[in-house]
């Protein structure tokens, strides 16, 4: 799974309800079963579902579970802005015996530091290096991936500066870097752009959210033709309803469609698929799909539809695998 949340806080994406007569009752409320329904149409308007810092045991029997049922690693995608603790990862890691590669890099600029208006390119790229090669702070854990690295739309400046350095950092280590587009169907695209530009590797590079931002099979193959990974990794959502925009969320039967359509088209080396949890509700202990709904649900469903065991291997093991292994 090359995109997940473990200690995630996203109180940016804080949302009001469209239902302003809902805002006294749900905004703060706990998770139960009388509002669980209420909180799957709109998981970004209450607050608590907001918070995945405080759900160690949840998450740790997730991971066992994960585990028992075939799973051996995992993609922390928490960067800096988004409540990044990897001292926390890592015991969650030693406690499920699950492989967890944790992130260096930034947010969106919603949650960037203060200082990153003044700070250089070259500044934010010896920080990630640091992060890669000597580990976060005081911790010596050591970051494996560069991402995920957040992009708005339009592109803040800072963003782009953050891409600038992703890409000098992947260049000075040959780390692997993943990306979350802007919500607009030209992001991708202009992210690979800027990542060229500054001396990127568009091949070990991991474009996410592509759930949400492509609609037809001709963008998406047009957008393939680029050479990064192409990530599905919102699975296990089904509700048609997404909040930040007025798309129609794709449900898991289609995100298998456009998955099959790249396979088809000879892609099957450069897709990866994940869950992306990042709210309380996606939890088993909330009645949600968890972090084994693909080994559960979603791979059974892709051999139903023609996908065959060899691509489905290539997708959650062989891709993710030459995505990440580098040298220091």
């Amino acid at each position: 799974m090359t995109h997940e949340h473990f200690t995630m806080v996203f109180n940016i994406a804080y949302t009001e309800a469209d239902r302003k007569e809902d805002l006294e009752t749900m905004t703060d409320a706990s998770i139960n079963l009388r509002n669980l329904g209420w909180i799957r149409q709109n998981p970004y308007s209450n607050k608590p579902n907001l918070l995945l810092d405080d759900e160690d045991d949840a998450i740790v029997e997730e991971l066992k579970y994960y585990k028992k049922n075939g799973g051996c690693s995992m993609v922390d995608n928490t960067t800096i802005g988004s409540q990044r603790n990897v001292e926390k990862v890592k015991e969650y890691s030693e406690a499920s015996g699950v492989n967890i590669i944790a992130g260096t890099g930034y947010y969106v600029s919603q949650s960037h530091p203060p200082e990153m208006n003044t700070m250089s390119t070259e500044e934010l790229t010896q920080i990630m290096v640091n992060e890669i090669n000597n580990g976060v702070g005081n911790t010596g854990i050591k970051c494996g991936v560069i991402g995920e690295i957040g992009c708005s739309w339009p592109l803040h400046a800072n963003e782009k500066k953050v891409l600038q350095a992703s890409a000098a950092a992947q260049t000075v280590t040959s780390c692997p870097v993943i990306i979350h587009p802007g919500r607009d169907q030209a992001a991708p695209a202009e992210i690979i752009r800027i990542l060229q530009e500054a001396g990127g590797d568009i091949s070990r590079t991991v474009m996410s959210h592509l759930d949400r931002t492509f609609f037809s099979n001709e963008n998406l193959l047009e957008f393939a033709k680029l050479g990064s990974y192409c990530e599905y990794d919102l699975f296990g959502i089904e509700t048609s309803h997404y909040q930040f925009t007025d798309i129609d969320m794709p449900s898991d039967a289609q995100r298998i469609a456009y998955i099959k359509t790249l396979i088809d088209e000879g892609y099957e080396d450069k897709v990866v698929i994940a869950h992306d949890v990042h709210t309380k509700h996606r939890l088993m202990k909330y009645g949600g799909h968890g972090y084994s709904h693909i080994l559960l649900n979603v791979i059974p469903k892709m051999l139903k539809r023609g996908i065959s065991q060899d691509a489905i291997d290539k997708i959650t093991i062989h891709n993710p695998r030459n995505w990440l292994v580098f040298n220091e």
